[in-house]
Order: structure tokens, then sequence, then C-alpha cells
């Protein structure tokens, strides 16, 4: 390994570097949590990392994303973290894919290649459809519940999705998943309750953000839209948190398969 990793080589052991490098895992949803996780994966030395997001970097993600500048503002999330991660690591090899992954969509992704999966979209359709899908095909994956409205980064935990409490999200996909039979999810999520916003969300002009198709709810009268939430209250440090946990635990799966 090259010797950026040299530090991590004294925690891990060349052997396990090599066992990561040979690794490919795909991130879904590139935001203040996805971006976070990525970041990690390849600074942990993973050698292949596929990142599936549709979105373009707003002058609002810049408090909390860590691919979001002012000099990024309105360029595709994949393409700026592609650019990031080979700035890091010029060995590791990036899929960059401008995809909102969806139930209408997901034939065109093989998750069947992946070592590992990482959910942090925030649409419960894709949540939902990459979980049974990733389940069905016995791909480990581990998914981000919600990390807006909450303020504490000490009350993320990882859990099993059936041993979770308080996160609304987490109550969602706890019901839908155990309708579809999934027996067991490993999740990040927080044991803070959401906080009240102090003040209503700014709005920003959303011109040039092209939504996918629209697709039925799977949930009705959900406070959760289907294909891009509402805005809501966040900051710099409980969604980069959560994925770093999640990169941490795929790292650590990783090197125990």
């Amino acid at each position: 390994m090259s010797d950026q990793f040299a530090a991590t080589a004294m925690l891990f052991g060349q052997e396990n570097l090599q066992k990561l490098k040979s690794r490919r895992v795909a991130v879904f949803g590139i935001g203040g949590v996805g971006g976070s996780c990525a970041e990690a994966l390849c600074r942990s030395g993973i050698g292949a990392i596929d990142i599936f997001d549709g979105d373009i970097v707003d002058v609002t993600n810049i408090n909390r994303q860590i691919i979001a500048t002012l000099k990024t503002v309105g360029l595709n999330k994949v393409d700026v973290m592609l650019e990031r991660l080979k700035d890091i690591n010029p060995e590791v090899a990036v899929g960059a894919f401008k995809l909102f992954y969806l139930p209408e969509n997901a034939e065109d992704v093989d998750l069947s290649v992946y070592d590992h999966v990482i959910d942090a979209v925030d649409a419960i359709p894709a949540k939902l459809e990459l979980v049974c899908r990733a389940t069905a095909l016995n791909v480990p994956i581990i998914s981000s519940m919600g990390a807006a409205c909450r303020l504490d980064p000490a009350a993320l935990e990882v859990a099993d999705i059936y041993e979770t409490s308080v996160c609304p999200l987490a109550r969602i996909m706890r019901s839908e998943l155990r309708k579809r039979g999934v027996p067991a999810l490993k999740v990040v999520y927080s044991k803070e309750p959401p906080v009240k916003p102090v003040s209503s969300p700014a709005q920003t002009p959303d011109s040039e953000y092209q939504t996918p198709p629209p697709s039925p709810p799977l949930i009705p009268n959900s406070e959760f839209r289907i294909h891009r939430p509402l805005r809501l209250p966040s900051n710099a440090f409980v969604p980069p948190a959560a994925g770093l946990l999640l990169a941490a635990e795929v790292v650590k799966d990783l090197l125990i398969m």
C-alpha cells in the first residue's frame, strides 16, 4: 500500500489492508451522511467504490456535506465526490453514477457484484428496495436512519432495525421490512428525539433539479416525500458522524469476511 495508509497498516496490518484493497462497495446517496462515509472508506483503503446520486450540490448543503463548497455549488455530487476520492487515493477505482435509485430503475443496478452496500438515501421506497434486494442476494447492507433534526452525535448507535427506538424513520422501516419478511438489518440511528425547528426552513429555487418520474407512495401520510424529502434542519456534526459510523461498520464487516 502507499504511504498514505501507513498509519492504518500499523493498526490493521498489511494483510488486512490488502483485503480491503480487493473489496468493492457501493454507497447510495452522497449527502451529509453518504459523502462522509464514502470518504472514510476511501481513506481506509477500500479498492473500489461505486457512488450513486442524481443530485447536484446546493448552497444549502454547505453546512454539513463534505463535498459542498462555494466552488462546487451546481456540480453533480458524484462528480465532485469522484474527484475528491481520487485526490485521496489515485489508485481507487470509482464508479460515479448520476442516478436516484428507485424501485423503477433498481433492475439497472446489479447489487450482486458488491462486497457491501451502504444505504444513505432519504426516500423510503429506495431504502426498502435496496434492503430487500441486497438481502435476497445475501449481500451485506447497512442503512442510515434519520440524521436531520438532531443535535447530539453521541446519541448515534449501531443496532439491528428491530432493536431501534425513538427514530421516526426507523419506526417506518421496521414496519415495512417486517411486512416484507426481512429478518434483520444493521442500521445507524439516533436515540435523540428529533428537535423541533426554531424557524421554517429556507426555500431555494429548484429549477435545475430534475426529479425522477413520479411513483405511487408506499407509505401514505408519511412525513417523508417519495423522491426528495423536505429540506429539514441539520448541522455539521450529526450527519457526518453517522457516515463515519457506517464506514467503520463496513470496514469491520469486510475484515471478518
